[in-house]
């Protein structure tokens, strides 16, 4: 955990640097480093190359993960606006009743915790053994965070104004600070969430206020153990259930990034560059040396950048008419000024 951790920071304060290029140097060459069908799929196949952990929770206590799985479903079309889009949280707390009525629920630690209590510090993780290697396959994690930023920051400014896309910087620096202080801390990185910008879209309340008092109130519940070990209750089934959703989601994301940006697919670069990158982190391939190891999220990421990248230069210098000319932006016009 302690290495996972230090991969966070590092994963954290590469987004941040980032957000201040971004800041100053202005977002374009984010468009041109990472296109609709380079995005799109990074997305995907971050969340298919995780199918495995669903399932490794799921076959630990497959009734209750079906039952869980199948409220989220069925509340997600059952009800419509906010209830609607917590229906993973709803599809939890069933399973998580069904799994305590089977007796799969252990109290103990929860009663043994305390009130109140602070996090510990984490700075000797990056001196741990395998510290480097680890951080090594956190760090394509950043291409994802970009996409998502940029998308979401975007998908604001269609709603309010494109003077937003301007921020677009300081969003990148802030989710990469609070990612590395959340790893310095012992949590996991933080992220932007489609599911928020839902939410803005359905009730039309755009105040950042409201964004101040949620933050607040997960700052007060992380200084409490007890709530802490009352989550960690959470069966392995419930677990299962929802990440089988929670993954097919992410990488419906990513193919929902290829469909709104309308990704020509009968172009060979483009098919490649999808097609390679998903069969790599499906089957999570794995290359490595000694202690060193990259995984199917690091080398699907880096397929789908020297594919597309490889392959329109290579069109280029042939003249085969490959290259697009560039990518369609990924949620609305940037808008406003030039940057």
């Amino acid at each position: 955990m302690g290495t996972a951790l230090a991969g966070i920071v590092a994963v954290g304060i590469l987004l941040a640097v980032i957000g201040l290029v971004v800041q100053f140097a202005g977002i374009s060459w984010v468009d041109r480093f990472m296109p609709p069908v380079v995005a799109g799929a990074i997305v995907a196949l971050i969340g298919f190359n995780l199918a495995p952990a669903a399932w490794g929770n799921v076959e630990k206590q497959p009734l209750t993960a079906g039952i869980t799985l199948a409220a989220v479903i069925l509340f997600s079309v059952l009800f419509r606006g906010f209830l609607g889009r917590i229906s993973i949280f709803l599809g939890v707390l069933v399973g998580y009743v069904a799994a305590g009525i089977q007796g799969q629920i252990d109290w103990k630690a929860v009663s043994d915790a305390a009130w109140v209590g602070l996090p510990e510090f984490h700075f000797a993780n990056f001196a741990a053994p395998g510290t480097w290697a680890a951080i090594a396959m956190f760090l394509p994690v950043v291409l994802v965070l970009i996409a998502e930023n940029v998308g979401h920051v975007r998908a604001v400014a269609t709603m309010t104004d494109n003077s937003v896309n301007r921020q677009t910087g300081r969003a990148l620096i802030a989710d990469g600070v609070s990612t590395a202080i959340a790893g310095t801390f012992g949590g996991s990185g933080t992220t932007t969430y489609g599911e928020n910008i839902g939410v803005m879209a359905a009730t039309r309340v755009y105040s950042t206020a409201a964004y101040w008092v949620a933050g607040i109130v997960a700052i007060l519940l992380a200084l409490s153990p007890k709530i802490g070990a009352l989550f960690n209750t959470i069966p392995a089934g419930v677990l299962g259930g929802a990440t089988t959703a929670l993954y097919g989601l992410i990488g419906i994301i990513g193919i929902k990034i290829w469909v709104d940006n309308r990704v020509d697919f009968s172009r060979p670069v483009n098919q490649y560059t999808g097609a390679v990158a998903l069969v790599i982190a499906i089957a999570n391939f794995t290359m490595g040396w000694g202690d060193f190891q990259l995984t199917g999220i690091v080398l699907g990421a880096a397929a789908a950048l020297v594919i597309y990248h490889g392959g329109n230069a290579i069109a280029r210098a042939r003249k085969t008419g490959a290259d697009d000319g560039g990518p369609i932006p990924a949620v609305g016009p940037l808008g406003g000024d030039p940057e």
